[in-house]
């Protein structure tokens, strides 16, 4: 059985540990402990056993909108529903903040469409994404991901 739950610190040991292969192909981007730290309550993780076998965040960016980010899986467990429960547990906490919109940019156009994403073109994000998290990205300024909405 999967439970849900908001990380603690000493939660980020075993998260970097999980997304760090994401990280080294470039599929997510890098964030720091202390990041991390500092955005601890905005994350969800999924448990099997007590061991954390999926997290992602929800972000927000402005009054209207929030973005989904740092999605992972682990590997073992893709395919049984995870990232869908984690992603729709954020849209609640979305809508309790009365957060009207939620984007992603992911190379998973599939997954998210599932859930009721639709794309949109990346001009349409805030510019401070952009700077605050693209630039870190070793893809930047040549990226392929794609950028969804969700309208709550």
């Amino acid at each position: 059985m999967i439970e849900l739950r908001k990380p603690k610190p000493a939660d980020i040991v075993n998260m970097q540990a999980l997304v760090a292969p994401e990280v080294a192909n470039g599929i997510i981007l890098p964030r720091s402990d202390d990041e991390i730290s500092t955005n601890i309550r905005s994350y969800v993780v999924a448990c099997k056993d007590g061991k954390i076998v999926g997290f992602c965040a929800l972000h927000i960016h402005a009054v209207y909108l929030a973005e989904i980010r740092s999605l992972v899986v682990d590997e073992t467990m893709r395919g049984c529903g995870i990232g869908s429960m984690m992603v729709e547990r954020l849209l609640e906490e979305a809508k309790f903040y009365e957060i009207s919109k939620v984007f992603t940019l992911t190379y998973q156009r599939n997954f998210f469409e599932k859930l009721g994403f639709s794309e949109i073109p990346k001009s349409e994000l805030p510019t401070q994404k952009i700077w605050a998290d693209c630039i870190k990205c070793k893809h930047f300024p040549i990226c392929n991901e794609i950028a969804l909405i969700y309208n709550i």
